[in-house]
């Protein structure tokens, strides 16, 4: 019987299919009982269940990052939808078509990674054209960059997302850096490549998103810079001269500043116009996608408007 994907999924449908068990907890509402809090997740996305009355066996039979049989209907509640169920049961692996949990899409990473080699190859500072195929020719890295998440949620939280973000970066990098003649366009678009990919070491990519050991007692903005020197040192091995100290600074600038504020936790706010421009370059793609997610996921009747969404605290247009 095939599946629909979460992200086909309609108020008051019945459901009786597997799906991934991205998370589980287990709570005590105000009457003392218990019940299960679960977060169901396929190749299209992902979705919040509830199942009430539910007992300590229940929760400890299922898996986290494991696959499970549901039971129950759909609901919208508070304009978001969501699964009420009444059963649900562990499956084994050879139960299911991976095919249909599998969210990594290789042709787009294929076809980002050669972008993404273009712009390194044609850049015409030889110090960072020579640092990027320090990056590229390092086959542990590309792979773990094919499939690197931008984030556990929010935006690009999928395998690829991060060079999806990166390539898109980049691309607005080379297009907007031009309009402003003191600002160093191959700098900013080589920041943009760095400014996340310690996420590769701090977010693990398979199976259930999820905060690595070292990405949680270190984070990514360190590890990034980590990972330039490592860069810089198979750069200089290479070409047997130095990397210019001036423009490793630069670049370590470039991503310890590129959250923008301190309490957002960049260890230095943006002090060149690269990292002034990173920052807001950054940001406008993160919240660009994630409003779009928003739009693109409301199931309000109101063809103008999402639903309110408290945590930007508006409404959102959705007509185009």
């Amino acid at each position: 019987m095939p599946r629909t994907l979460v992200t086909e999924l309609t108020d008051g449908q019945s459901l009786d299919q597997s799906f991934r068990l991205a998370d589980k907890q287990i709570r005590v509402n105000r009457q003392g009982g218990k019940y299960l809090l679960l977060k169901l997740a396929d190749r299209s996305g992902t979705i919040v269940a509830m199942m009430w009355n539910a007992d300590d066996s229940d929760y400890e039979k299922i898996r986290r990052g494991g696959y499970v049989h549901c039971v129950g209907r759909t609901q919208v509640h508070q304009g978001a939808l969501q699964v009420i169920l009444t059963a649900i049961d562990d499956l084994a692996e050879t139960e299911v078509d991976p095919s249909d949990f599998d969210q990594f899409d290789a042709g787009a990473a294929d076809q980002a990674l050669a972008t993404l080699r273009d712009m390194i190859e044609n850049l015409h500072n030889v110090y960072l054209r020579g640092l990027g195929k320090a990056f590229l020719s390092d086959e542990s890295f590309i792979s773990k960059l094919r499939l690197g998440t931008a984030a556990v949620s929010n935006h690009h939280a999928y395998p690829g997302g991060l060079l999806r973000h990166t390539v898109d970066l980049m691309e607005v990098c080379q297009f907007l850096g031009p309009r402003y003649p003191g600002v160093d366009t191959e700098l900013l678009m080589f920041g943009a490549f760095l400014h996340d990919l310690g996420k590769i070491e701090e977010i693990s990519a398979s199976g259930e998103l999820s905060y690595t050991d070292r990405g949680q007692l270190v984070g990514h903005i360190v590890i990034g810079v980590q990972m330039l020197g490592d860069a810089i040192a198979a750069f200089e091995e290479d070409a047997d001269e130095d990397f210019p100290n001036d423009l490793r600074l630069q670049l370590e600038h470039l991503i310890v500043s590129h959250h923008g504020q301190l309490e957002f936790g960049s260890p230095r706010l943006p002090a060149t116009l690269e990292a002034i421009a990173l920052h807001h370059i950054d940001n406008l793609d993160a919240k660009i996608t994630s409003f779009t997610s928003l739009i693109e996921s409301d199931l309000t009747n109101n063809e103008n408007w999402t639903n309110y969404h408290p945590s930007i605290g508006r409404k959102l247009w959705k007509k185009q």
